[in-house]
């Protein structure tokens, strides 16, 4: 659509070809129910162009060629910004069913943020992180100076952005999207061979985040910071909270096991169940039963760097 700072075009399609286009691909594949359709192309519309209706042309003749909005699961990918992604140009638009961001490829940067901002908007619709911190990327693209990812950032993004309200998350591997092997080229120096890379640990361990949240009602399931009751810098450090909307049940990220004072007060009950859920295996511990309160003081089971738990 445009090269801006990278590509090599040539560039193609304009509002009127874009729908055209669309409404052919959109038909070719409407019999498909295994499709998901992303806008964007990686690139934020500019501004003072025809960018948002080329692309906003592109979904009406994917729908237009599918049969309708209800038969096109639809979203946009842009690239990094501050506060929304997609909803930034197309929150109003019928045919974006959720909302995606592209928080990048940087370990120390409070991604819930740009959740909790789509997650207050209105219509409401569900947001996700479409593009986080890769395993085994560079981060910030230096891995001269800042090294590349591990398991614990990327464990810390997950759970941050599913608590502050997404909808699921997604996982990238930087050896695994470009099929690095070792007779090509590599981009922004990939560590090793995808089929090795295969099984890295959170290629394994992403699953457990999946499994603790379908463990309890999905849909009823709210974020509500205001069970930590202490004032938070916003490091790796940061405890978020999420809950059931009638509080049968809370879940509580600690990134680093530091003692955190938590408001228990939301749930339902006077004596509370609790268990520690270990986001490294998936393994699920009993703890002590404790007696509602709206000031009581928490202890994860060990803490520091890559000592993440889930009360």
């Amino acid at each position: 659509v445009f090269k801006n700072s990278w590509g090599a075009g040539p560039v193609i399609f304009n509002p009127e070809n874009a729908k055209a286009y669309r409404k052919w691909i959109g038909y070719r594949y409407k019999d498909y129910y295994n499709v998901i359709w992303i806008m964007g192309g990686d690139r934020n519309p500019r501004e003072n162009t025809d960018d948002v209706e080329v692309w906003r042309q592109m979904a009406e003749g994917v729908v237009e060629g599918v049969g309708g909005n209800q038969h096109a699961l639809m979203s946009f990918h842009p690239q990094p910004k501050e506060g929304g992604g997609s909803s930034t140009w197309f929150q109003q638009d019928k045919w974006l069913d959720f909302n995606m961001h592209q928080t990048g490829h940087c370990a120390n940067q409070g991604t819930y943020k740009h959740i909790t901002h789509d997650y207050g908007l209105n219509p409401i619709k569900p947001v996700l992180d479409g593009e986080p911190l890769y395993e085994d990327h560079p981060n910030c693209f230096n891995a001269k100076e800042l090294g590349y990812s591990v398991p614990e950032d990327i464990r810390r993004i997950m759970y941050w952005n599913v608590f502050a309200g997404a909808c699921g998350q997604t996982y990238g591997c930087h050896d695994v999207w470009q099929m690095y092997t070792v007779e090509r080229d590599g981009i922004n120096g990939p560590l090793r061979p995808w089929p090795i890379a295969l099984d890295l640990p959170m290629a394994n361990q992403v699953q457990h985040l999946k499994n603790l949240m379908l463990s309890r009602p999905y849909l009823s399931r709210i974020p509500d910071q205001s069970m930590v009751l202490e004032l938070q810098e916003e490091n790796s450090d940061y405890v978020i909270a999420t809950r059931d909307e009638k509080g049968s049940f809370a879940m509580i990220y600690f990134p680093t096991g530091k003692t955190a004072v938590l408001n228990l007060s939301s749930l339902s009950g006077n004596k509370l169940n609790t268990w520690w859920y270990d986001p490294r295996t998936g393994t699920a511990y009993e703890g002590k039963k404790k007696k509602k309160a709206n000031n009581i003081k928490i202890l994860p089971p060990t803490s520091g760097k890559g000592n993440d738990w889930v009360l």
